[in-house]
C-alpha cells in the first residue's frame, strides 16, 4: 500500500502516512462532501447515454451475482486539478463506504473503478478484503484492458473490458465453500 499523496510505502495499519502524515480525516477535511452517486455506475460527468450506464450495471449485476460478497462500484468524475488523483480516488472510495459501514477491514470485498475523463487518469481501489489476492500489475493490467477504448472515448466499451477481465480475475481468486459451486465464489 502507498500514501495517496505523497506515493511512500504504507502498512495498512499505519495510522498515517511516516512521510507527510495524511490520514483519512485530513483527505475528508480537504476534499469535503462526497459528489451524489448512484448504485453500480455513476456518471457524474454526463459523459455516457442512460443506455451505455444501463449496459454497464446490468454487467455489474452479473459478476455480482456470481460473487454476492462483492461490491463493484464504477465511478466516472472530473475531480479537481489541486491534487493528485491518487488522493481523490482513496477519499471517494472511504468516504462513500461502497462497501456498507458494517464491511470494513479484511470483511471489505468493495472494488471502485474511477475514471476522470478530463484528467484522462483512472484507478481501480480494491477493499482490504481484496487486497491480498492482487498486487498493482493486475490493477494496472485491468486498467490497460480500457485504454485504447478510452483513448478514443469509448468509455462505455472500455469499462466493459475492465469488467470481463475482472469477472476473470474473480473466478481465479474465488473459493468454493463445501459443496457449493464456483459461482457462489467467496474469498
Amino acid at each position: 500500500m502507498r500514501c495517496p499523496f505523497c506515493q511512500t510505502a504504507l502498512q495498512a495499519s499505519a495510522p498515517e502516512c511516516p512521510s507527510c502524515r495524511l490520514t483519512y480525516p485530513r483527505t475528508s477535511t480537504l476534499l469535503g462532501a462526497v459528489p451524489r452517486l448512484a448504485p453500480m455506475m455513476a456518471d457524474t460527468t454526463g459523459s455516457m447515454k442512460a443506455s451505455e450506464q444501463g449496459k454497464v450495471k446490468r454487467r455489474i449485476d452479473e459478476i455480482q451475482r456470481r460473487f454476492p460478497q462483492l461490491a463493484l462500484q464504477v465511478v466516472m468524475h472530473r475531480f479537481p486539478q489541486e491534487h493528485p488523483f491518487s488522493l481523490h480516488v482513496f477519499w471517494l472510495f472511504n468516504a462513500a463506504s461502497f462497501a456498507g459501514d458494517g464491511f470494513r477491514g479484511k470483511d471489505n470485498h468493495a472494488l471502485l473503478i474511477a475514471i476522470d475523463p478530463a484528467r484522462g487518469e483512472s484507478a481501480i481501489i480494491p477493499g482490504y478484503g481484496l487486497e491480498p489476492f492482487l498486487n498493482p500489475e493486475a490493477l494496472d493490467h485491468l486498467l490497460e484492458l480500457a485504454s485504447p477504448a478510452w483513448q478514443a472515448e469509448r468509455w462505455t466499451d472500455g469499462i466493459l473490458r475492465v469488467l470481463d477481465g475482472l469477472d476473470s480475475w474473480l473466478e481465479t481468486i474465488a473459493q468454493p465453500d463445501d459443496s457449493r459451486v464456483m459461482a457462489d465464489g467467496e474469498f
